[in-house]
């Protein structure tokens, strides 16, 4: 048996977090470590998980910075690329009273979007059966977009499972314009489908059509959230099961907490969710077979691992660890009932 890894692609980004002083209402920006893909795969090794990121930082003070933080919480990054030929991208997030987020990037171009098709490896993927995992920012240029296709295409020649989390940021796009069929391509690819209502409604007039499209065709699982309201998830009927060609449906109700900061609160969920793929379910042909109870604990244990998230600052300090999850998922139980 193949040994089992997460690899998660595209940006690492520095975040810089807006806190006013409440005297003299004077703002300062603290800098923290994030990116999605970044913070997910930092999620997932927090869970135990032998987890790598793939990208590539600018080669300065800042992307020296997130390959150290990146290593420091367990993220193999010997596959991370430094670049002089831009710099790494920054953001600056601000939060309103109910820690909601705002972003303004300083992304055009930066190093994340320089990363080449060609400098993937098939040495990332050979030895190992996992999971690869991708967000859509690494779609909002030419370049990038092949590269994560490339990706992408490595990873399901070697048998892997195929993760992409919509993620959508208008402000990163060309004149804040989305290019709906290059997302809907980059989604035809995946076994494994994150979005939130709000970022989905922009792709589809349709939501259940655009669900069940996905789910006949190469989709095995399709996850949507929508704030602190249940967890729908939905599933396909695989072959030899009755009703073949129709869809599964679960759902799993999120507790109420102290919301402080959500901004690593999707990455947590899709962190916790492949940590536990990694554990259970590797490969599109395990992924396949799970039963309803058996996701319904995955989506249970992401949902604790988001939970937990948006009661603490920031993006890699608030990603919880194993222990922090379990205690979270009593909260989670409770609400079921």
């Amino acid at each position: 048996m193949k040994p089992t890894k997460l690899i998660a692609f595209g940006e690492a980004l520095i975040d810089f977090l807006a806190k006013k002083d409440p005297k003299t209402e004077q703002v300062s920006f603290i800098q923290y470590p994030g990116g999605a893909p970044a913070n997910v795969a930092v999620a997932a090794a927090k869970q135990g998980v032998n987890s790598h990121f793939i990208g590539q930082v600018g080669d300065d003070r800042f992307g020296r910075f997130l390959i150290d933080c990146l290593s420091g919480y367990g993220v193999n990054t010997q596959a991370v690329r430094l670049t002089q030929e831009a710099k790494t991208a920054l953001a600056f997030v601000t939060l309103d009273d109910d820690g909601e987020r705002s972003f303004e990037f300083y992304r055009n171009p930066s190093a994340d979007i320089l990363y080449k098709a060609d400098y993937f490896n098939e040495t990332f993927f050979a030895d190992n059966e996992g999971i690869f995992h991708t967000c859509s920012n690494t779609l909002t240029s030419d370049d990038i977009t092949t590269a994560t296709f490339a990706g992408m295409a490595m990873a399901k020649q070697f048998g892997w499972l195929i993760s992409c989390d919509i993620n959508l940021r208008t402000n990163l796009w060309p004149a804040h314009q989305l290019n709906q069929p290059r997302i809907i391509d980059w989604l035809d690819q995946a076994h494994v489908v994150k979005a939130s209502l709000e970022e989905l409604v922009l792709l589809t007039d349709d939501v259940t059509g655009f669900i069940k499209r996905l789910l006949a065709n190469n989709t095995l699982l399709f996850i949507l959230t929508d704030g602190a309201n249940p967890v729908r998830y939905y599933t396909k009927v695989v072959q030899g099961e009755i009703g073949q060609g129709e869809i599964k449906k679960g759902e799993i109700k999120t507790p109420k907490v102290d919301v402080k900061d959500t901004t690593a609160a999707g990455d947590a969920f899709v962190g916790g969710l492949l940590a536990k793929l990694t554990e259970l379910a590797p490969t599109p042909e395990k992924c396949e077979h799970m039963s309803k109870n058996q996701w319904d604990d995955v989506i249970r244990f992401a949902v604790a691992a988001g939970a937990y998230t948006v009661t603490q600052y920031g993006a890699y300090p608030a990603l919880p660890n194993q222990e922090q999850v379990q205690s979270m998922l009593m909260k989670v139980a409770s609400v079921q009932i």
